[in-house]
């Protein structure tokens, strides 16, 4: 039985409950205070997103509230809920940092670099400004977009022939265009329809074509075959004469019409007075930017060629059959529009009846000359007989902006990254001579206008988040020095973030600067982490030596530096590791919408890793430098209490 006592006797405590508490009390106050105001700070420096408008404010919005409302809560539960929580679970023995084998070996690596860059200052300092200096013609060879194109899984071909083209004729395209496509292994469905619905939001003209695609699973497609080389092999089938083909996705094209008015990705608008000479100025427009590497569907959007019946009443002839105009206007009215004649009552729907001559007899223009009028003086007589009826030419639809009759040359870019095409077809413009007449000017729209909105609203936020996270640090350790010291791991995560969106080949877009905005916020957290055990290694420093340069050398302060930086380095790991273990899933996540969340995700990923090399790499030396200057000009140290 002495065996059974022994297992099940109560081991006296190797602390006391006071002490423990008094322990987590202190342990809790030296760290929740900087972790508290890293919450406060990833919180502030994500707030410019709520400044985004447009099309990149409704997508952003969603996602800047709900990572806001989880770190306010979060910054509430680190000073409240976590130091009870630790009181609760944190009891027994405890083994220190060095008896855990992983500790052990991460300490063993990491001793001898943090050393070495001591040692080799300048050499560490150049290193990482090269880097740094490194990314800017990185960053700038990098591509730009507004948004990342988010995959739809289906295409919206939207092909135009000629205005003046007949409901036959658009028909026949149609049917031939939705066989072809239905060829290509990869297209489950195909629904096209000409003209436009009985909507008033929809104005399409008869000649514009829009065909959705839907798309079998990408499991069911040929092997090495993506959407791009789909629509590649479907616009080399689809080349028909007379028809200029548009490649775009439904729901982004509807987001374009609604918002610019322009259904592809750029649009470039010509006002002016005159409609011939916006034609001439469209068509000067379109061969400028023949040949443009990834402009792709070029087309002009039509403001002259539709066709217009025109009956011109001959009054001296009228005069002698004894008619009017009303008599002419009424039968051309009736045989070609339709006269109501009463409604019929199905059910709770009432519908109107109307006749007109059958298709047969008005189908030319031969035969609408010989429409029958009754004369009262002579009987029946044909319609030629009193006025002359010819076709005539007329704008097919009118579009005004601003005042101003407006046309549009419309394009998409494909195989290239929007701003840097666009860039290069406004060069053209700009050194095309001639294009312009007085009193014209054109206007770049479609996804590029959304583009320019977003960098000027981003030009301005990028300094408002800098600017948030310094004060924030300032009123966390109450020191510039100190502010700016984790505040220079910003420009550091930018080298990580840059490469990353580079290797990926991702554009530079609103996304991707979202992902920086939030990239800020987390490389000041575990800069702030840093800087706190680094000064609570001083403080160790001056408890065992004193505050004064006469008791503290350069040695010493090396080794406590050494100590703030090694003996406290799961904390900081374990900071950096939760940050990249949420963030790296989303590189292999698949479906809708990952289009959109990689280029987010990428700059944050790539930033941690390279602002958390430079915490553990740079902060401590240059930490040490600061305090060594401390020493040598005021003869003792800036001790930065950590605690409340």
């Amino acid at each position: 039985m002495k065996w059974f006592s022994k297992i099940f006797r109560k081991q006296p405590q190797w602390i006391s409950e006071e002490e423990r508490l008094k322990v987590i009390e202190q342990s809790s106050k030296q760290v929740s205070r900087g972790v508290f105001f890293a919450t406060v700070i990833i919180i502030t420096s994500f707030l410019p997103v709520f400044m985004l408008t447009g099309q990149e404010g409704k997508l952003f919005h969603p996602l800047a509230y709900t990572k806001t409302f989880i770190m306010i809560v979060d910054a509430l539960l680190v000073i409240t809920l976590a130091p009870v929580l630790i009181s609760f679970f944190m009891k027994g023995k405890f083994r220190p940092d060095h008896a855990n084998p992983v500790n052990r070996l991460v300490e063993k690596v990491y001793e001898p670099i943090i050393r070495t860059v001591l040692k080799w200052r300048k050499t560490t300092i150049a290193i990482n400004i090269l880097a740094l200096a490194a990314t800017v013609p990185l960053l700038k060879s990098l591509g730009s977009e507004f948004m990342p194109p988010l995959d739809e899984q289906s295409i919206l071909f939207m092909p135009v022939t000629l205005p003046d083209v007949s409901n036959a004729e658009a028909k026949r395209i149609l049917q031939v265009q939705d066989k072809i496509i239905r060829s290509v292994p990869e297209v489950d469905k195909v629904l096209g329809k000409a003209g436009r619905a009985s909507t008033a939001t929809d104005n399409s003209p008869i000649s514009m074509i829009e065909t959705i695609i839907m798309l079998k699973p990408k499991s069911e497609w040929r092997e090495g075959l993506s959407k791009k080389d789909i629509i590649s092999e479907l616009d080399a089938k689809l080349q028909i004469p007379g028809v200029v083909n548009g490649w775009t996705q439904p729901i982004i094209n509807r987001i374009n019409m609604l918002a610019t008015g322009i259904r592809t990705d750029v649009g470039i608008k010509v006002y002016g007075q005159h409609l011939d000479t916006i034609a001439a100025v469209s068509e000067k427009v379109k061969q400028a930017l023949e040949g443009t590497p990834g402009v792709a569907d070029l087309y002009v959007e039509p403001v002259t060629g539709g066709k217009y019946l025109n009956v011109a009443v001959r009054r001296a002839d009228l005069a002698r059959y004894g008619l009017n105009v009303d008599d002419v206007n009424q039968a051309v009215e009736t045989a070609l529009g339709g006269a109501p004649i009463g409604n019929t009552i199905e059910g709770r729907q009432r519908f109107s009846i109307s006749v007109r001559l059958a298709q047969e007899y008005r189908n030319s223009v031969e035969r609408i000359r010989r429409i029958p009028l009754m004369s009262p003086a002579m009987g029946e007589v044909p319609l030629s007989a009193v006025a002359d009826v010819q076709f005539e030419n007329g704008p097919p639809m009118i579009t005004s902006e601003n005042a101003m009759l407006r046309g549009a040359v419309l394009f998409n870019v494909r195989g290239r990254d929007l701003g840097s095409t666009v860039k290069e077809a406004v060069n053209k413009m700009n050194d095309a001579k001639g294009i312009l007449p007085a009193g014209y000017y054109l206007e770049w729209s479609g996804q590029y206008e959304n583009l320019v909105r977003g960098q000027r609203t981003l030009m301005w936020i990028a300094p408002v988040v800098l600017v948030i996270i310094f004060f924030s640090l300032y009123f966390a350790f109450h020191s510039i020095r100190e502010a700016f010291l984790s505040l220079i791991t910003v420009p550091f995560a930018l080298i990580g973030g840059a490469y990353m969106i580079w290797f990926w080949g991702v554009n530079l877009s609103v996304a991707v600067a979202v992902g920086f905005i939030a990239l800020f916020g987390i490389a000041v957290e575990t800069g702030i982490v840093m800087v706190i055990y680094l000064n609570d290694a001083m403080q160790q420093l001056v408890k065992l030596k004193g505050n004064s340069a006469a008791t503290i050398t350069r040695a010493d302060l090396r080794e406590y530096v050494i100590v703030g930086a090694a003996k406290r380095l799961r904390p900081k790991l374990m900071t950096v590791c939760v940050s990249l273990f949420g963030l790296v899933p989303v590189l292999w996540a698949t479906g809708v919408g990952t289009d959109v969340m990689k280029p987010i995700v990428l700059p944050m990923i790539g930033g941690v890793l390279t602002s958390s090399t430079h915490i553990l790499l740079v902060t401590p030396l240059i930490f040490l430098m600061s305090k060594e200057y401390e020493l040598r000009k005021y003869g003792k140290l800036e001790i930065h209490d950590t605690h409340h």
